[in-house]
């Protein structure tokens, strides 16, 4: 038994040693917005009271310690910039920077979460085998050593996350980078919406540069200061943030207590999105629905198979070589399910 011991302990050890030959640093995070002491009053030269606005300003808030930010006013003046050098219309300037955005900042964040995703998948079995080798070595030693099972339950915990951060470290793919373009991507949205609700409000004065919003839209919201009273635009919204809510919900097939409850507080924000959509000016809800438009053709063309060859992305149990036909059938079992579901109490009475 004693030799035995010994023998799953160095299996152990020797997991642990190959883990720790490889100690990558973590990428550091560069500074995407200057400091607001070092913008030039000159180039950002808005009153905050003209930022606020007399909806969302009054009484102070959050709204307006973001209204006169450093990146926010950065993002005024690279719309207005943009459209100015390019002489697109506003509406065309919104669609065509959102989809440069999201293709420049968020597709290769996106690309590089699956990447950490596919390893931390090809790693599960590898840990699942040292904690059946780690478990079976710590019962050994709890035996001989007279330990209570308290500790050793709390010695095995801690040497499996001791091991498996080593395994992280190894592969370069910890779970936290896996949210990074969470850290991006929420921020810049923030940091969007606040600016083309400043813009819109200034362009309320014909004579700004910003005036343009007044006319620049198309089809029914040709005024981009105004909210969309049709819903058609806060509606698209809820719809295109709802699919792409199943579309991952339909690719987990067994989810945890929290991913599910994260799944249905995501579907629920969706609603809440749609009258607020409805309230806010038509720039912020088409950039709305311009970056979820966008974020729902990156999800489906990521599922290609000839897409994830081309970025060289791992194959994990989850891909499949028809995807978008499996999608259409999870969508058409889902519908038939509830359907079903629906109409079993009426067969009962």
């Amino acid at each position: 038994m004693g030799g035995h011991h010994r023998c799953v302990w160095g299996t152990v050890r020797v997991v642990a040693r190959r883990a720790s030959q490889f100690n990558n640093p973590a990428p550091r995070l560069l500074t995407l917005f200057p400091d607001h002491r070092h913008c030039s009053g000159r180039a950002f030269s808005v009153s905050a009271p003209s930022h606020a606005g007399p909806s969302l300003g009054a009484g102070g808030g959050l709204y307006s310690s973001l209204a006169d930010t450093a990146p926010v006013l950065l993002a005024e003046h690279l719309l207005a910039a943009t459209q100015a050098s390019l002489g697109l219309p506003w509406w065309a300037t919104i669609t065509c920077s959102t989809i440069a955005l999201r293709s420049c900042v968020t597709l290769p964040l996106t690309v590089y979460q699956m990447h950490v995703i596919a390893k931390l998948s090809a790693l599960q079995q590898e840990i699942a085998e040292l904690a059946r080798l780690l478990r079976r070595d710590v019962s050994v030693t709890a035996r001989q050593r007279g330990w209570p099972e308290s500790t050793a339950r709390f010695e095995f915990r801690k040497e499996l996350k001791r091991l498996v951060s080593e395994l992280y470290v190894r592969d370069n793919c910890h779970p936290v980078k896996a949210s990074l373009i969470m850290w991006v991507q929420i921020p810049l949205w923030i940091i969007l919406t606040v600016s083309l609700q400043n813009i819109s409000w200034l362009a309320q004065d014909e004579s700004s540069k910003y005036g343009g919003l007044l006319e620049g839209g198309m089809l029914w919201f040709s005024n981009l200061t105004a909210p969309d009273t049709t819903w058609i635009l806060p509606i698209s919204l809820g719809l295109i943030n709802l699919l792409i809510v199943e579309m991952f919900a339909l690719q987990r097939k067994d989810m945890s207590r929290m991913q599910r409850f994260a799944t249905n507080f995501i579907r629920l924000l969706s609603l809440v999105m749609v009258p607020v959509a409805a309230a806010v000016p038509s720039a912020v809800s088409l950039y709305w629905v311009s970056s979820s438009a966008v974020g729902l053709a990156q999800n489906l063309a990521l599922r290609a198979p000839r897409v994830r060859s081309l970025l060289h992305l791992p194959r994990s149990p989850m891909d499949s070589e028809t995807p978008y036909r499996d999608l259409a059938r999870s969508f058409r079992s889902r519908i038939m399910d509830r359907g079903g579901s629906a109409e079993t109490p009426k067969t009962r009475r």
